[in-house]
Formats: C-alpha cells, structure tokens, sequence
C-alpha cells in the first residue's frame, strides 16, 4: 500500500533537504540512495534501505548556531523575538464589530481559497498560461473554464480536489478544503478545553473528528504518529521531512480569531498547536499569522500589523528574514510581477509547500494589495506556489481587518453562507454562526492575563 506522505522512499528525498537545510552532514546519505545498487532494489529491499537512512539522518547533529537562532520551545522563541514589548490592546473593542471582524474572517479565507483552488498545482506559469489564453489576465474574478484550452488543461489539470466544483460556474457553496477544515477542528478544541488547551488534546481531537486522509504533509505524519501514541513533540520530528512545511501556517486563524487584540496570546495558542507538527519555522509560519490575525481585529494599517506580528517570532531567524525580504521587496517594486520574480529568485531552493516561500508570498501580497480585498487575494493566487492557502490566508487577514460588512459581495456571495467540510458534525455549516461560536469564545478565554 503507498499512502502519500507516509512512504520512506519519498520521505528520504525531502528529508535529505530538510536535513540540508538545518546543517546536517547528508552527501554520503544522498549517494548511498541515489547509488545504482540501491535503486536496482527491489520495493521491500528500497523501502528498509530508505527507513535505514531515515534513522541515520535522525541521528546526526545540526547546525548549533541555526539551533540557538532558530528554537522550537517557546521560552527560546520569547527569548529571540521582541515579544516582551508587545502590549494587549487598550482600546476597549465593541462586541458587534468583533463579530463583524471574525465573521469577516471567515469569509474571507473562505473566498481566497476558493480562488486558489482550482488551480492549487498549477504553478505561477501555469496559472498565467490559462488566465491569458481565456482572456481573463490580471486575475480578477473565480477561475472559469470557459476559454481554456483543452491541450492546457491537459497540462494543468484543475485540483482534483473540488477544482471542478470551484469554478465560477459550478460555485454553490464553500467545498471541503483542509484550510477550512483546521479552523473547525480549533473550535472544536477551544469550546471542548478552554484557554488551557493542550498540544495533547488538539492531537485527541484531530484523532477524533478528522480523517486521516484528509490530512496533507506534517499533518499526515503526525496524525500517525499519534497513532502509535508517540508523544509530542517528537510528533513532528519522527519521520516528518515536512516538519517546516506550511502545514501549521494554515491553522492559524482561530487562534488570532479568539484572541483578537491580543497577538502575544494568540501566537502562544498557535504554538501550542503546531508543535504537534512543526518544528522552527513551520512553527513560527503559524505563530506569526496568528498574531496578525489578532492584531487585524482592531488595527487598519496592514503595515502596522505585519510589523507587529513579526514581534513574536526570533529576530534572527529564517522566517523573519523572509518576511523582512517579501515587505521591503512589495515596498521597492510596483507591477506585482516584479515582485514575484523576486521571491522566485530568493526561494527558489525551497519546495514549493515551504513555509517560508509561502509566508513571503502572502506577506508581499497583503503590502502590495495596500488593503484592498480583491487585489490582496488576486495578488496571493497569481503568485502560485500553495495557491489555495496563500489565498486563504491572505484572505483571513484581510476579511478580519476588514470586517464582514466591508467585504466586496462579489467575491462573498457566491459562497451563500455554506461550507462543506470533512470534521465530523460541521459538513454544511453556515459561516455566520461559525462566527458567532468563535466571537462566543473570545468573550470567553482569558485574553488579558499576563504573559
């Protein structure tokens, strides 16, 4: 049986990057499997090889100066960020415009992943190649497939997973999506445990209400690791080459959602959370968009918000790197192709589901879509990569900066209060009250308390 994700053979492969990446020894790893006598393996023979492998890789010591800039604990993350300087918000904040804030939030990650949807792998080129052969270049409005050549869609096929069903004509309601999916099962966990939540209890209920394959990545490992009752956080370590994926990026939301005001708090929920599956920068990847989430609640400055959600994660980390890049590059280039390029250039080692080219990418969008709505998330899309959950996430921040009120109906409508999903109990659900569940718990979870 080969179950993506989950196969030693291709694990190998992204954990040598990975290995790689944190300075790990991996040449004599790399020629032993690339050798001829080991693929000329046969499969049972290739797959002990490759697990083999995997534990010697396990093994070895990383770079000590990327362990100390780049901790996963989040006392070492506090000690190397300036989160000590940030302050809850003292402004008190109205219980309607709340609402309309997290409502906004929901809708918005709703629509800017059904944007990217269609079209999650087919990669910038690929994504420019059909827009212009339909006419419809800049992107502007849902994908269709009225004008795209058959012979492109031959070469890139729309997602197999509710592609179809997220085309501008076939648009009935939100489908199942697993950037949709994550912020169910965080309410899910809020409203069971409370502010005290624990990494253990957010494993129990993925166990509990999602489906195995209806995780991706890290998600996927850690879930089967928790199987086999590993404990966290070696969850997101054990034969996990996806542990700085952007997995744990696309589970942010509930958590700035829920502590909206307040992005020390909501950075810690998200760590509490990924570190069931990240580790460093897959973990900060969540930390920081749970933070501009919060601070998106009250705030309207998209400058101000990306500054201060870059507060809590280490200053001398990859990720704050990135983010600083993906910022002072929007700022520099205007046609948003440019600034693509760019991004391609710098990360262009990384696969393309990294946390880091991904996060890069959302952030020089929201500076580039200088608040609007339609030009954030177009501008997250047409830049490729994991389309969808840069949509998503572009989309959750400024659907919640923006509130549910001010979102253009063009781009809500279509979704007609309606999102499918595989949670268990939440197929069918109506944005509106998934909203009004997550504003009851931020009246609710202690926002305030000293960090």
């Amino acid at each position: 049986m080969n179950i993506l994700y989950l196969r030693p053979e291709e694990q190998l492969i992204h954990e040598i990057a990975q290995s790689r990446d944190e300075g790990k020894s991996v040449e004599d790893i790399d020629r032993a499997w690339n050798s001829p006598a080991t693929q000329g393996l046969d499969a049972s023979l290739l797959r002990e090889s490759a697990l083999e492998l995997l534990d010697k890789l396990r093994l070895r010591p990383e770079d000590p100066q990327l362990a100390l800039e780049e901790p996963s604990d989040l006392g070492g993350i506090r000690g190397r960020s300036g989160i000590d300087a940030l302050k809850m918000s003292g402004s008190p904040m109205i219980k309607e415009d709340v609402l309309d804030r997290i409502h906004g939030g929901w809708l918005g990650r709703a629509a800017g992943c059904l944007l990217g949807k269609p079209v999650e792998k087919a990669g910038r080129r690929g994504i420019r190649e059909m827009l212009q052969a339909a006419k419809r270049w800049p992107l502007a409005d849902y994908f269709s497939g009225f004008g795209v050549p058959s012979e492109l869609l031959a070469t890139y096929p729309w997602n197999r997973h509710g592609g179809w069903e997220s085309l501008k004509e076939n648009i009935k309601c939100m489908p199942e999506d697993d950037d949709l999916n994550y912020p169910i099962v965080n309410l899910i966990v809020a409203e069971r445990f409370g502010s005290g939540f624990t990494s253990e209890q957010v494993a129990q209920t993925w166990l509990e209400t999602l489906p195995a394959l209806a995780t991706y990545t890290a998600e996927r490992v850690a879930y089967v690791n928790c199987l086999k009752q590993i404990p966290v956080p070696d969850t997101a370590i054990i034969n996990n080459p996806y542990r700085e994926w952007i997995g744990a990026q696309i589970r942010a939301d509930l958590w700035g959602w829920i502590a909206c005001g307040n992005p020390v708090v909501a950075s810690e929920y998200a760590w509490r959370d990924a570190r069931l599956s990240h580790v460093r920068n897959g973990i900060y990847g969540e930390m920081f968009f749970a933070a501009a989430i919060a601070e998106a609640g009250h705030r309207q400055d998209i400058e101000q918000i990306l500054r201060t959600a870059l507060m809590v994660v280490p200053a001398k980390s990859r990720f704050a790197q990135a983010v600083e890049f993906a910022m002072k590059t929007a700022h520099e280039q205007v046609a948003w192709e440019n600034v693509v390029d760019r991004l391609e250039r710098k990360f262009e080692k990384l696969y393309w589901v990294h946390t880091l080219n991904n996060a890069s990418l959302v952030v020089a969008a929201l500076i580039h879509g200088r608040g609007d709505f339609e030009r954030t998330i177009c501008a997250a899309v047409m830049g490729g990569w994991d389309a969808d959950c840069n949509g998503a996430t572009a989309g959750s921040v400024l659907g919640t900066m923006l509130g549910a009120r001010r979102l253009p109906e063009k781009w809500i409508k279509p979704l007609n209060n309606c999102l499918r999903s595989s949670v268990a109990g939440f197929d069918n659900s109506a944005f509106d009250q998934l909203a009004r569940r997550t504003c009851a718990l931020q009246e609710t979870f202690v926002t305030d308390r000293s960090k």
